[in-house]
């Protein structure tokens, strides 16, 4: 009798709970997606948004999964990407393609809401202005 007891008020705790949770983290949803994202937002911080774009893609996403596995990947490419262009070895055809494929990957095939696709598809169409136009940024020398 008293585990059953104890039972109940663990589900019930469970029950009651989790709506609050999930509460929690539509606020933060739309907190995120509420900030601004105009231009001024973008200038000199493309790949640093990139990131954090992807680091709110991952936290609403399961671990050990093809998913976390994907974003992982486009993380590792990102930080690639960076190191180079960091070092004056920016190589638009490998570094850039790399990311943009990794992150195409992420958008097709992960598991996300529709807001969040749409935030990692402006993400990938920032990218793929950037490597028409990245001599302005980083010219050849």
């Amino acid at each position: 009798m008293k585990h059953l007891f104890l039972g109940t008020i663990i589900s019930g705790l469970i029950l009651f709970a989790a709506p609050g949770f999930s509460q929690d983290r539509d606020r933060d949803e739309d907190r995120y997606h509420g900030e601004d994202r105009g231009e001024h937002s973008w200038s000199g911080h493309l790949f640093d948004r990139v990131r954090a774009d992807i680091d709110h893609v991952q936290a609403m996403t399961p671990v050990f999964s093809g998913d976390e596995f994907r974003l992982a990947r486009t993380k590792q490419e990102l930080s690639e990407l960076q190191r180079s262009a960091a070092a004056g070895k920016f190589d638009q055809d490998r570094d850039l393609d790399d990311v943009i494929t990794a992150l195409q990957r992420v958008v097709s095939d992960n598991r996300m809401s529709e807001r969040d696709r749409d935030m990692l598809r402006d993400d990938l169409n920032r990218l793929r202005e950037f490597k028409e136009h990245h001599d302005r940024y980083y010219p050849k020398g």
